[in-house]
């Protein structure tokens, strides 16, 4: 390939002459709209330090696991791509090297959402002129190293550029939150904090009773009974509320939300502490999947009062191989989707609070069949339940596609969040949602041509899933 590379304008819009022009009228439509990410996962460090980006490999390659779990699967092992340990066996420390070997990759992301998310980046955003390959290795980083050089390629400087209105990153409930007040003083409401309790709900976690000593230590309250255990949890979440909080964010296996009996969960909880310091669970699994459960009832129950929208996103076996989560760390070990039950694991929760003013529950799923049984039936009805947008292995052009196709015609459009992007990779942000205003406008396109709806009405539409719906989705009661 010796000219320049481009992309094409009609990129992930409909290939049928009939619908693409309504399309791209729709599309061009919400393309400029600002960018509204609330539930992502970039480091506020970023932000905070706001200094320049190490190199190409550690901006786009290293801690980005779509990208790396594809070349693994191809026989890259993870520390040839700078993952893991650096005093690890073959870590590859030069970051060119590691960039090599992604370009050298390249035609295996072939008809994968990383492929039109990483082409968007090296060409839209870093002005890369030629394919990625083992031959232009070397002069598309440097390209990138180039561009990222420049001032106006800093964190701070691409909230601009990206049009990004406002971003929340995800952080442990212990966080002193120390640089979101940085930022709060020179972005107000830009960058805000998302509450992540997860790893204080599951005593059965080796770092359990380590997590319930940072949360004393950060709340001031002692955490060695549930009583003062459940406290320290409201005074946190107090805490992320002040410093612009408006989310919490709940990543576990089921969807079951059944609470116990107060005299039932203290006795578990007591059990789990005391054994904790032998490093031992001392409660079953299925003792531990009930408190779970439990906690996840209880953090509706103080979203109720606080206003915080809760997100739930189960559905995923994390660390399939834990050889490779203990020798690499978390996020590493293959995280693998499972069957989810939302219809049965919810009741408890939307029983209770499923018509609360000040309770919104956001459920996402990669479990694609359950989108039409169960979960469009469910925000359909309950006012506090949103669905989610296609999340994780369904953020891609033909899953969202059927998401639209399996949801919309049960829960419509109004009780959906908007796109969310879900990414540790800051530099992707503005290709995923590119990507997703794409493929809406490719959907509504086909309601006009079909004359099921107006194309007033489906450009309202796709300004309402771009950047009006995130924002009521994700507002303050």
């Amino acid at each position: 390939m010796t000219e320049t590379w481009t992309l094409h304008p009609d990129r992930a819009l409909p290939a049928d002459p009939v619908t693409r022009p309504i399309a791209r009228e729709i599309y061009a439509a919400t393309r400029d709209l600002p960018i509204v990410s609330m539930h992502g996962h970039v480091d506020v460090t970023a932000f905070a330090d706001d200094e320049a980006f190490p190199d190409p490999a550690q901006l786009l390659v290293v801690p980005d696991h779509y990208l790396t779990r594809m070349l693994v699967s191809q026989g890259t092992r993870l520390p040839e791509l700078g993952v893991g340990p650096a005093d690890g066996p073959g870590f590859e420390t030069d970051p060119r090297e590691i960039f090599r070997r992604f370009c050298a990759g390249w035609k295996h992301f072939r008809g994968t959402p990383t492929r039109y998310w990483t082409e968007h980046e090296l060409v839209e955003i870093f002005g890369v002129t030629v394919r990625p390959s083992a031959e232009t290795a070397d002069q598309v980083y440097d390209q990138v190293a180039a561009a990222i050089a420049d001032p106006a390629f800093r964190p701070r400087a691409l909230l601009e550029r990206f049009r990004i209105e406002t971003i929340t990153t995800t952080d442990p409930a212990w966080s002193d939150l120390k640089d979101h007040a940085r930022l709060a003083a020179d972005l107000p409401g830009r960058v805000l904090p998302t509450f992540r309790p997860d790893p204080l709900l599951h005593p059965a976690r080796k770092t359990w009773r380590g997590d319930l000593e940072r949360l004393a230590a950060a709340s001031g309250i002692a955490t060695d009974t549930y009583e003062g255990y459940l406290a320290a949890l409201r005074e946190r979440r107090a805490a992320f509320v002040a410093a612009g909080g408006l989310a919490t964010d709940h990543g576990h296996l089921a969807a079951d939300t059944t609470p116990l009996p107060d005299d039932v969960a203290r006795a578990l909880f007591r059990t789990a502490f005391d054994a904790a310091r032998t490093g031992e669970p001392g409660i079953s699994a299925q003792e531990e999947a009930a408190f779970s459960a439990h906690m996840l009832f209880q953090m509706a129950a103080m979203s109720a009062e606080d206003g915080l929208v809760m997100q739930l996103h189960p559905g995923v076996l994390r660390d399939h191989d834990p050889a490779v989560a203990a020798a690499f760390g978390p996020d590493k070990g293959y995280d693998i989707p499972v069957a989810v039950e939302f219809a049965r694991g919810l009741r408890p929760v939307l029983e209770a609070f499923g018509h609360a003013e000040r309770f919104r529950l956001i459920a996402f799923t990669i479990d694609e069949d359950v989108y039409s049984r169960e979960l469009a039936p469910l925000a359909g009805v309950y006012p506090s339940l949103r669905l989610g947008a296609p999340w994780w292995f369904l953020d891609a052009p033909d899953a969202m596609r059927r998401f639209r196709e399996a949801a919309t015609e049960t829960t419509g459009f109004s009780n959906m969040s908007g796109f969310v992007d879900d990414t540790r990779a800051f530099c992707s942000i503005p290709a995923r949602h590119d990507l997703a205003r794409r493929v809406d406008a490719g959907y509504l396109a086909r309601l006009v041509a079909e004359h099921r709806l107006d194309l007033d009405e489906a450009v309202d539409t796709a300004a309402d899933l771009a950047y009006h719906l995130p924002k009521l989705a994700y507002a303050r009661p």
